[in-house]
Formats: C-alpha cells, structure tokens, sequence
C-alpha cells in the first residue's frame, strides 16, 4: 500500500511551500488508494513556537486535506492522536531514537563525539578561513575501545557516556558514492567525501531531524517521501541509515523551490508566504488549493481549474518540473476571482459576512451581487462596500469628464434627475435605458452621461456601472446623491 507523509516543524506557520509538499503527497496517496500521515517534527525545542501545532492542524483543515493518521483537534480544540503507529510527535518517541543509536553504535555506524563547542567553532573558522565547507573532521572515529563499546544514557537532559557528555555521529564511509533515483530529478549521485559525519542524537538526548525522519518514516511504513529540493544534500546520509539498519528504502521526490518573481527564494519579506495569511484574508480553500497544485506540475493538457477530486485523478509526479516555480500573487488573484464569482449567493455572503458583520443580510448581498466579479479577495469587500454605506466626500472636479467640461455635466446630471424621478421600476436594465435616452435626446456622449453619474453615486474615479450602483442604493439614496453632486457643480 503506497503511504505518504507531511512532517512540519511546529516552529512557526504553515508556510506555502508547506502546504504545495501537504498537497502533493495528499494527492499521491488518494490518487493510488493509499493512506496520508501527520506528523510532527518537534525534536528542536528551541525553536519550538507555542500554538503551531494547533495553527498547521487548522489550516490543514479548513483548507479541505485530511489525514488518516496524527495529530487532531477534538471538539474542545484539544489535541488527539488516531492511528496504530504512533505517537506522532517526535518529542514523544525519544526512547526509539535512543534504543536505535545505540543499535547503530555497537555495529559500528556510529560514533561517540566528545568535541567541545569551543574546539568545532575554532575548526569552522579554520576551514571558513581556508575557503573549505565547513565539516566534521573525525577526531573522535579515532576513539579506544574502551568507548566504542560504551554504552550511553541520559541524565537530566544530558547525553553521558562514562560519565562524559557525548553526542553521537552517523559513521560516513570515507570513499565510494551514494546513488539513488528521484522521481522527479532521475538518478542522483553524491560522493562520500562531501557528506558530513552527521550528528544523530544531540548533547540534551534529543535525535537531530537525519536519524528521527528515517526511523519514523521506517517504523509508519512510509512508502514514498515527497519534500522539498533543500533535502536533497540529506539524502545520501538517509539512505546510509537505511542501510546499516538493513531497511528497505522508500522512494524520494525532491519538489523545486518556491521562488518570488525575481527568482530570489520564496520569504516573508515579500510579501505573505503562511497559508494562514490568505485564508484569513477571504482567498478560498479551493482557489488556493488549485493555484498550489501548479506551482511546479503541469497537467498533461492546458487546463488550470481543478477541484480537490480532480486534482486527485489528473495529478502525476513524474510532470513535476526541476526548476524553481515562480509564485505569482496575481494569478492566484484570478484563480480567487474566479471561485468567488462561482461561490453560490448564500455561500458567499456567510463568507463575506465575517469581514462586515455589521452590514444587514439584504444590503451585503446585494453589494456582492456588484462587486464580487471585481475581488481578489474576500476582505476587499471592507473597501468596496465603503461607498455603498456612507458617501465620502469629493472634489467636484472628477465629476467632469476628461473631454467636457462643467456645464455639460450640470446638463447631464439634471437631465438624469428628471429622468429618473419618473421611472416606476427601479431595476438595472430600465435605469440604464433612462440614461442612455438622456444621451440621445440631448445628443451627449456616454462619457458625458454616465461619467459623472457614476461619481456622483460612488465619489470614485472607477466603480461599477451606475445602473449597478442604483439598484443596490434604491431610489431615494440614488436621486440624494446625484442632487448633492448637482450643488457640488453650482458652487
């Protein structure tokens, strides 16, 4: 059975090269039957942020992926675990790593280190100074046998062996190549020589990601692993453990960067990069989701719109681009745009009401009804709405349009008064044709006409459509506004 894995940090938000890695490897398991796993990996207690888990378990959820295994928020938002392999918190499977990095010590894969800080800052700088990557040296793969044999434990929070603070480093062969085939990049080699004699289990006892990852993804069964290209250089150093504990390997797929439009990495200094972010500012789940899935794969046509079910039928990994994918904010404004124009009436106003609470039911729909062709997002509607609500002030110059002049706008807008005081229904397509028989009877352009109703109505240079306008505002509102931009001109 094919079975995948999304393992986030609890150090932050769910980021949105987060979420694309959630996705892709949600989508791979559905797509073949398979079962999807939580898990997090909270083995670095330093940069553990309070709320996280909670954060990603939530966004994970509105967003619409569920998970047949990890970490849940009950009713109460306390959090549970459901599945045989747990527990899904790497915090909590301490004893494991332990029992496992002894297994690795007493064949010989790994290694006791009693290197000082103070001793391995001075080699970094000493290599840093020769132009050399920094790199572990192997001081301590010279040790007696007196501690090749030893036996470690840990004591308030500290890994002691004989008596001596210790951490313990995977055993690098010193020649040879790791190869292995991504599925995504084909066949990857790396040589010994650049990798790093990795630590496993640090001072305070707690594993490193490099030995917790394998063994969890080993003991959960996880059949493929879908992450980011930054692990590629970790691999070769996966796949040594893998084999000193005599495990079948999983299958690996590195995804390509998430880059902004200047190629730089994608970063929260430009812009919005946690999912959260958009969620809140009203971009649906479903427009998300979609932008998400093609950041890097291309359908085997020219198709962009998916829901969730179809991205499950159509997704195939092996058309996952190498290079970086290019985050484009305005595309997934259209995406958004276009799953709000789409959003059923009633849908959409329990949405947009989250952002306008205190606006009556019958107005917001209304309003929605004109503007929600011309949203990005959800919380636009705060400014969109603003006129529909209270008129703001405006210089009465933006009421002439820019080939009339006063007098013509005068003209138009008195012309519309009439007009419009005698229309019996008040409806879009009869408030349009009263203005456009001001046109003609008083042989004025559109622009002459419409123009300067639209800024009456809105106090806007841009807008929707007066005819829009009127119908949302009702009679009495429309013909006030249109009389106050008369005496704005008479002045």
């Amino acid at each position: 059975m094919i079975k995948t894995r999304f393992a986030p940090s609890p150090t932050g938000y769910l980021h949105i090269g987060g979420l694309r890695g959630a996705l892709y490897s949600y989508l791979f398991a559905k797509q073949h039957k398979g079962k999807f796993v939580l898990r997090l990996e909270d083995t670095d207690q330093s940069r553990y942020v309070k709320g996280a888990v909670e954060n990603i378990i939530q966004t994970l959820q509105k967003i619409g992926l569920e998970w047949d295994e990890g970490p849940y928020l009950d009713k109460t938002l306390n959090i549970k675990q459901k599945g045989r392999f747990g527990p899904y918190f790497q915090s909590q499977r301490l004893p494991i790593y332990q029992q496992y990095a002894q297994k690795l010590i007493d064949s010989g894969q790994a290694y006791y280190c009693f290197c000082s800080t103070d001793r391995l800052e001075k080699l970094r700088q000493l290599q840093q100074g020769q132009n050399q990557p920094s790199k572990y040296d192997g001081c301590c793969r010279r040790l007696t046998e007196k501690y090749k044999s030893a036996k470690f434990k840990i004591q308030n929070s500290k890994l002691l062996v004989n008596d001596r603070p210790a951490v313990i480093r995977l055993k690098i062969p010193q020649s040879g190549e790791v190869r292995f085939n991504d599925l995504i990049r084909g066949e990857v080699k790396i040589q010994m020589e650049d990798i790093d004699d990795q630590v496993l289990i640090k001072s305070d006892g707690f594993p490193t990601y490099h030995l917790a990852v394998v063994i969890d993804d080993h003991l959960m069964g996880i059949t493929h692993v879908i992450r980011g290209e930054e692990w590629i250089s970790s691999t070769p150093k996966h796949i040594l453990l893998y084999q000193f504990l005599n495990w079948d390997l999983p299958k690996f797929a590195h995804l390509p960067l998430l880059l902004n439009k200047d190629r730089s990495k994608l970063s929260k200094r430009q812009g919005d990069v946690a999912a959260e972010d958009y969620l809140k500012k009203g971009y649906l789940p479903e427009a998300l989701l979609n932008y998400v899935a093609l950041l890097g794969w291309h359908p085997s046509d020219d198709r962009e719109l998916f829901r969730l079910k179809e991205l499950i039928k159509n997704f195939d990994l092996s058309r996952v681009q190498k290079a970086g994918a290019i985050f484009d904010s305005d595309k997934l404004n259209w995406f958004n745009c276009f799953y709000i124009k789409n959003k059923p009436d009633k849908e959409l106003l329990r949405l947009a009401k989250k952002f306008l609470p205190d606006v009556p039911d019958k107005l917001l729909d209304k309003i929605l009804k004109v503007e929600k062709s011309r949203l990005s997002y959800l919380a636009e509607i705060c400014d969109r709405a603003g006129y529909f609500l209270n008129l703001a002030d405006y210089e009465p110059e933006i009421l002439i349009f820019k080939k009339s002049d006063g007098g013509t706008a005068r003209l138009a807008l008195e012309k519309v008064m009439d007009r419009l005081n005698g229309l019996k229904k008040w409806q879009p397509e009869k408030i349009k044709q009263a203005l456009a028989a001001v046109v003609q009877e008083n042989r004025l352009t559109n622009g002459d006409v419409f123009w300067p109703v639209r800024v009456a109505l809105s106090g806007l240079k841009q807008s929707p459509p007066p005819e829009e306008i009127m119908a949302v505002l009702e009679k009495d509102e429309s013909l006030t506004r249109i009389h106050s931009a008369l005496d704005k001109l008479k002045k």
